[in-house]
């Protein structure tokens, strides 16, 4: 999979809460045994009316967004059913990263992203970004500012700066697991394939043991 160091794009919001999978992806395009051509159909039922033409009303239509490729969303995004699909359809759409915030209610911390979509974008090279409310709502208020408004994003630094007027910048946490992987790239393939030498090892070791003995 694509590797994630540095990415600078246009980001776009869509300040709605609770976005399932389902909603990023309508089941009726799952049905494909292949892993392309889910792009034109993320947002689907939001985006288009019932003759496939773009809804001029739904945000991610908007002119100012064309060529987008980081998303600002809003808490609990990619919540429902459990679909890798979700996670291929923002990518081949074109988002590299989407940014959620995170909600405190007494001392618990509610999180961003469901745990199931959270794990099917590292694994696909998808950064998901955690911060606060008043982080993301003060990102939000820049983008409706600025037309075609970009940003950076620094993983290794693990800093994205909105490169507004006067350029803002946010620190975010992940865990060093995820951010090896979309560093490196690596895939569930690749990361089982750092193992190879182990994994051959017990192999022989697991067949021996499992030999008939003279």
């Amino acid at each position: 999979m694509e590797s994630f160091t540095t990415h600078t794009g246009i980001v776009a919001t869509l300040d709605r809460s609770n976005v399932d999978t389902d909603q990023i992806i309508p089941k009726q395009f799952l049905k494909s045994i292949l892993r392309v051509g889910y792009g034109p159909s993320a947002f689907f039922d939001w985006r288009y009316d019932r003759e496939g033409n773009p809804l001029p009303d739904f945000e991610l239509n908007s002119p100012r967004f064309q060529g987008r490729s980081i998303l600002v969303t809003g808490n609990n995004f990619g919540c429902g059913s459990s679909r890798e699909h979700a996670v291929w359809a923002l990518l081949q759409d074109g988002y590299r990263a989407v940014i959620a915030p995170f909600k405190m209610r007494n001392d618990e911390r509610i999180p961003g992203f469901a745990d199931i979509f959270k794990s099917n974008a590292v694994k696909n090279g998808l950064l998901t970004i955690e911060l606060s409310e008043t982080a993301v709502s003060r990102i939000v208020s820049l983008v409706a500012d600025v037309d075609k408004l970009q940003a950076t994003i620094d993983l290794p630094g693990q800093r994205i700066t909105i490169h507004a007027a006067e350029p803002v910048a946010f620190s975010f946490d992940i865990d060093g697991a995820s951010k090896d992987r979309l560093i490196n790239g690596l895939d569930d393939i690749a990361v089982s394939l750092k193992y190879e030498i182990d994994i051959r090892r017990f192999e022989e070791q697991y067949d021996l043991f499992l030999s008939p003995q003279a």
